[in-house]
């Protein structure tokens, strides 16, 4: 007699004592490799937990390729990079079926979509029917092809780069696509000091063997879970809601879904910094880099600096308050 295979049941759900501290020792590891950019890594990383994406914009050689490779590598599972070229079909990133002529159908070959990090570098040299198939893949994690609908791994995360407009070879980003991220984050070139322990092999690419997952993808998985548990008490949803008003009033592009992603980076930098509860400080430090990329601005200045201050000076003008 033949006995069934044991139930294995599901992992019991960490708690944030030890959660919290396996996230903050990744990104301690994940700052010691992407050294000299403390703010830039941990919005990263806080998006990776509020379950967005990430944009990295500026001039090649500042370490966007890095951030990207080490998130990926505190991450674990499964990682793709895609190398964005004027040429690159849709299909060499979602897969395609393919005729199996042993078994006379059609399989389905996965893209490099199919994976939990994605690296979609130099995003702006890509097509734009190319681009375009990343919109359903970032917003609800699945592709649809030939009319079957495949999920794709969970957690999904895609960290893209692109370079200025003037450079050749590029492609503008349509505002579809610019909405999917949550936020978008600019280096700049290293400090002296950050560039010389690069430059010594103590940083830098060098350096990203030295990081390993500090969670399995379950414990990922709990992690976002317990980021989206932060709560958002109304007054502060009232305050939200009269910053995107002035926003829209003024004539800037500020969709319900990028709303969602401001609230969620604030949520999770709520988390990291051990609160259950968000504030009018976590909104406010989270405003710039999730609406920054959503303005109308010469899309040349990738950094972007003028937007950023239009949204400091905004947060200015606009007092707290906690009514409506």
């Amino acid at each position: 007699m033949t006995l069934p295979p044991p139930v294995l049941a599901p992992p019991p759900p960490r708690g944030p004592e030890t959660l919290r501290p396996a996230v903050l020792a990744g990104l301690a590891a994940l700052e010691n490799v992407v050294v000299g950019k403390g703010p830039q890594v941990r919005r990263s990383l806080a998006a990776l937990l509020a379950g967005g994406h990430v944009l990295l914009e500026d001039l090649p050689g500042v370490g966007k390729t890095t951030l990207a490779k080490g998130l990926s590598r505190i991450l674990g599972g499964s990682f793709q990079r895609v190398q964005g070229t004027n040429d690159l079909l849709p299909s060499d990133l979602l897969g395609m079926h393919l005729w199996d002529a042993q078994a006379q159908a059609f399989r389905f070959q996965p893209g490099p979509v199919f994976c939990n990090v994605l690296l979609l570098d130099e995003l702006n040299r890509i097509g734009p029917k190319t681009q375009s198939a990343m919109l359903e893949v970032m917003v609800e994690g699945q592709v649809t092809l030939d009319r079957s609908t495949l999920s794709l791994p969970d957690p999904f995360f895609v960290i893209a780069t692109q370079n200025p407009l003037d450079h050749a070879g590029t492609f503008p980003l349509p505002e579809s696509q610019l909405d999917r991220f949550s936020c978008a984050l600019h280096l700049g070139h290293p400090a002296p000091e950050a560039e010389r322990r690069i430059l010594r092999g103590e940083a830098g690419l060098d350096r990203l063997d030295t990081l390993v997952p500090p969670l399995d993808l379950e414990g990922w998985r709990q992690a976002r879970m317990a980021v989206k548990g932060v709560r958002l008490s109304d007054p502060l949803l009232v305050y939200a809601e009269r910053v995107v008003a002035r926003l829209r009033a003024d004539g800037g592009f500020c969709s319900t879904r990028a709303v969602k992603h401001w609230l969620g980076l604030a949520q999770a930098e709520a988390w990291l910094a051990g609160r259950d509860f968000a504030t009018p400080d976590d909104l406010q430090s989270s405003l710039a880099d999730t609406m920054a990329h959503r303005g109308q601005l010469d899309e040349r200045r990738l950094s972007r600096s003028e937007r950023r201050e239009q949204l400091t000076r905004l947060l200015g003008e606009l007092p707290v308050g906690w009514s409506g």
